[in-house]
């Protein structure tokens, strides 16, 4: 047999059979996928101490409330660019925010109790929404806490990033 032929019957035998097996498994699951970037609508984000989520925002109205240094209530309207939204849900897929829990917190009694820091993070898609409440003194899982709170200063960034942007533009 040629070089040729042998090259010709291991493409054949090994690399085609290769390919198709990718295509028939990984299609669905890719096709399926459970967040979609271009599914995207909008994202909630609330936090506060204790079970009183004071401060808040809201993507699909731009609307972003909380208090400052002074006490004092500050109601802004923020627009987030398509930019911002594809690199939060990359963000939150990259820290496995779609396999946290709906709470992260240490047990029952603390989601009632505790006076720590609550966050509140809700992502919505056209289909379905993923919602996540983490309170700042978790203690259980390390990776857990970990993509909760990344998650959470990613938002929160994105949000005084957008925040300033708009400042910028509008001197």
């Amino acid at each position: 047999m040629s070089s040729r032929g042998k090259k010709i019957f291991l493409a054949s035998t090994i690399i085609v059979p290769f390919l198709i097996y990718c295509i028939v498994y990984y299609a669905p699951i890719i096709r399926n996928a459970p967040f979609k970037a271009k599914e995207f609508v909008s994202l909630e984000y609330k936090w506060g101490a204790g079970n009183n989520l004071e401060n808040s925002y809201n993507s699909a109205t731009g609307e972003y409330k909380y208090y400052n240094n002074d006490d004092s209530l500050i109601v802004t309207k923020v627009e987030l660019t398509a930019r911002d939204k594809k690199f939060l849900d990359s963000n939150a897929d990259e820290q496995g925010f779609w396999n946290l829990p709906d709470v992260v917190a240490n047990n029952e009694n603390d989601i009632k109790n505790s006076k720590a820091l609550r966050y509140f993070m809700k992502f919505n898609y056209q289909k379905k929404s993923k919602e996540v409440t983490y309170l700042a003194d978790f203690e259980g899982n390390p990776k857990m806490r970990s993509a909760a709170a990344q998650m959470q200063k990613v938002i929160e960034q994105s949000i005084i990033d957008a925040e300033q942007r708009q400042k910028k533009l509008a001197k």
